[in-house]
């Protein structure tokens, strides 16, 4: 089997790490995150967290 030669090694590198990084930055990016509404007030949340001995 004939060997590669080295250049096309180094671009074979590049390309799949481009490759990565673009993949990354696009679930980074493209990601929405799911705001939660906070409808009690601090009060309760306090008291929710009461310990009940």
């Amino acid at each position: 089997m004939p060997q590669m030669a080295p250049m096309s090694w180094v671009l074979l590198f590049l390309f799949f790490t481009i490759m990565l990084i673009m993949f990354n930055m696009m679930n980074y990016y493209l990601f929405i995150p799911k705001i939660e509404s906070c409808k009690t007030s601090a009060a309760s949340k306090i008291m929710n967290m009461a310990w009940k001995w």
